[in-house]
């Protein structure tokens, strides 16, 4: 995401990962300064996995206490992440039926004016690669706005445990504007994924709430 002009907004838009637009103002930081968060192998799906050379990159995990169906619904549901990701203004399927490889979608979110760019309209276009059922997910894709350009890999992987899913992330972004400042970049990245990582948590374990009432 870019600088964003007040804390709420900056908070709300980046419950999304992938809008690391614009980003990051106008000093760089070398590369070599970069955070390598989520230490040890690498989340992976169906064999493959985040890209291995991005300076960029975070990875999560949190357990939702919800069954592995809502959770796996919630996720793969793409159409109705503007339900419960306030960030996402709009989504459509580029395919039709069951949600699985080769499966395409665009989304879309606002971006404020900050000191990198203009007030744009960020559009990002994912390409799911690898898909095992109710276990994992690999998109990849770019998203692009007004002078800027970001190619990303995000793997979801999910695992039954005791109570309810583990639900483990990992993205990485390369592109000219996030690797200017890269441990800026990867500071937003990082946010991005635990916002999304809480609404998802926050929104599946309402859902189980709701069905055992």
């Amino acid at each position: 995401m870019p600088a964003i002009r007040s804390t709420s907004v900056r908070a709300a838009l980046l419950t999304v990962p992938l809008a690391v637009a614009g980003v990051l103002g106008t000093a760089a930081a070398p590369a070599a300064a970069a955070p390598r968060p989520g230490s040890g192998t690498s989340l992976t799906c169906r064999g493959e996995g985040v890209d291995p050379d991005a300076l960029v990159r975070h990875r999560t995990e949190t357990v939702i206490h919800a069954p592995l169906s809502t959770v796996w619904k919630l996720q793969t549901d793409v159409e109705r992440w503007p339900s419960w990701q306030q960030p996402v203004t709009s989504v459509d399927r580029l395919d039709h039926g069951p949600f699985r490889e080769g499966s395409a979608f665009r989304w879309t979110m606002p971006i404020p004016p900050n000191p990198a760019t203009p007030a744009t309209g960020l559009d990002i276009t994912s390409t799911v690669e690898q898909l095992k059922r109710n276990a994992c997910i690999r998109w990849t894709g770019p998203a692009t706005g007004e002078g800027l350009r970001i190619e990303g890999v995000h793997v979801w992987n999910f695992t039954k445990v005791k109570g309810g899913v583990l639900v483990r992330t990992e993205e990485t972004h390369t592109g000219e504007q996030v690797e200017a400042n890269v441990p800026a970049a990867t500071e937003l990245l990082s946010q991005g994924l635990e916002g999304w990582l809480s609404a998802l948590k926050t929104t599946a374990e309402a859902r189980a709430g709701h069905r055992q009432r």
